[in-house]
């Protein structure tokens, strides 16, 4: 008798070991919560930008909490690419340019190893809610060549989105100013678009235009709408999270405060900056709703929360300095599109419990690229030689073990056009690093000195962080040698340190 008590026993002790191993490796595992804003500038945040006029106290409690970079980058100055970048560790140029244009296919080739993907192979439980904008197969649901109504069959699954690269759950709008309009859930339409967008439906727009492309929409739908809802639908995940034992990924992607420019009435006048401050504004507070959340499901405490935006603001911008005083950049030159730095030098704040330092302002240069393989590094996945072939591992200098992340980066929108960064050393490899429209009259506005007409542009950002005097005849040796390095990293295809030879 005392054999099968003994293997009972023993059987018993094994099941309570093995328990508590999966448990501890569930809680080693932490959730990570990518909150990502569109057409954002750096100093839009008042922990960003002092004498800015928009306050965002939600943003700025975050970053009290863990660590603020000031020389965070996404990949591109448009939408798409920066999106793509983050999600697979890869810069947008070796593969695309563009956007997705309404209706556009996928950026993602089947074999490429995204984000979601890596994590979902380490037992996550993965979603996105918010703007997509990395295309869909339509042409699976199409019934004819138009963009009418009766031109899809919405009934359909639509492949080739969200869930066939990750995520086990999507749900927005794809993009707040293209069709259709009309609300997704996973990869089905959860409405069907019955009539042609009409603007003249909806309420009057706050400042500029629409922007909105025509095709299929609900009839009813109000883009007013879009932000509350989707902030609604993110603040109840994490509420279902609340005893899960699963670790997640939620990747919330702001509309705002990309055009149109709509803040909900309820935040009109709480900025110096006109309605798009009070968009911001607007933002920041379902900033905080989602955070509130995250806390009232007892996860925050083991979740990484990183906040940051794929771009700077649109060309509104110009005109807002203008009439408010307030610089969407501060303290950069250019705006969404450009290579200059306001194109793509964004908020970018991290904060990892247990690992970054309430309060720690970093001034390390750091890309949206690196997420990836920071991720894959803290999760002890090792990734394969043709994924995340740009990403840097930041976990290190998280935990405050190195002072660095990377030397070099390459800043790049359109094809042709790129500037590098090395050190405090940083190339506009063209004529120019504009391609926004307004700047002319911002330029003397703000005492720069006009174009030189060298073929190239070299700066010195500790000296010149505004982007005011090229020094490129005065350092040709410098020119030459960043070129040199931009080729490289552009032919080898990739700069990871991992893949180094």
């Amino acid at each position: 008798m005392k054999r099968p008590i003994l293997l009972v026993a023993a059987l018993l002790l094994f099941v309570h070991t093995a328990t508590g191993v999966l448990a501890a490796a569930e809680k080693d595992r932490p959730n990570i919560l990518i909150l990502y804003a569109d057409d954002l500038g750096f100093g839009d945040l008042s922990c960003y930008n002092a004498k800015g006029k928009i306050p965002t106290p939600n943003l700025d409690k975050l970053a009290a909490s863990g660590t603020r970079f000031t020389d965070g980058h996404s990949s591109s100055g448009i939408c798409t690419p920066s999106r793509y970048a983050l999600l697979t560790g890869r810069h947008h140029w070796r593969d695309f340019h563009g956007i997705v244009n309404a209706f556009g296919s996928s950026v993602f080739q089947p074999e490429r190893l995204t984000m979601p993907e890596m994590l979902k192979e380490q037992g996550y439980a993965t979603a996105c809610i918010g703007k997509w904008h990395l295309g869909w197969d339509w042409d699976a649901i199409r019934n004819n060549k138009g963009i009418q109504p009766d031109s899809f069959d919405w009934t359909k699954s639509i492949p080739d989105g969200p869930l066939a690269h990750g995520f086990d759950h999507y749900f927005g709008d794809t993009v707040i100013n293209f069709p259709p309009y009309a609300w997704i859930e996973d990869d089905k339409l959860a409405q069907i678009p019955d009539t042609m967008k009409d603007e003249s439906k909806w309420k009057k727009i706050k400042e500029g235009s629409w922007e909105c492309r025509p095709g299929p929409m609900v009839t009813g739908w109000d883009p007013y709408a879009v932000l509350p809802t989707l902030t609604d639908k993110g603040v109840a995940y994490l509420e279902s999270r609340k005893d899960e034992k699963k670790p997640f990924f939620l990747y919330f992607a702001f509309p705002c405060p990309h055009a149109p420019i709509i803040p909900n009435d309820a935040y009109d006048g709480k900025s110096g900056a006109g309605p798009f401050g009070d968009f911001v504004v607007e933002t920041d507070a379902m900033v905080g709703r989602l955070l509130a959340a995250l806390e009232a499901s007892g996860q925050a405490d083991n979740t990484i929360v990183v906040f940051t935006a794929d771009n700077g603001p649109e060309h509104y911008a110009y005109a807002r300095d203008a009439k408010y005083g307030h610089w969407s950049p501060e303290p950069f030159r250019g705006l969404k599109r450009d290579i200059y730095e306001g194109g793509h030098h964004v908020p970018f704040i991290v904060r990892w419990p247990g690992v970054t330092t309430p309060g720690t302002v970093s001034d390390a240069l750091v890309s949206q690229i690196d997420l990836m393989g920071t991720f894959a590094a803290a999760l002890d996945f090792q990734l394969p030689a043709d994924a995340a072939e740009d990403s840097h591992n930041m976990l290190p200098h998280l935990q405050g073990k190195t002072e660095d992340v990377r030397a070099s980066h390459v800043h790049n929108t359109f094809a042709g056009q790129y500037a590098i960064r090395e050190g405090d050393w940083l190339l506009v490899n063209a004529k120019t690093g504009y391609r926004s429209k307004g700047w002319q009259a911002w330029e003397p506005r703000h005492n720069y000195p006009g174009d030189d007409k060298q073929p190239v542009e070299l700066y010195n950002l500790k000296q010149d962080i505004g982007q005011r005097h090229n020094v490129a005849a005065d350092h040709p040796e410098k020119v030459e040698e960043m070129q040199k390095l931009l080729a490289k990293i552009q032919e080898q295809g990739h700069s990871a340190p991992r893949l180094a030879k």
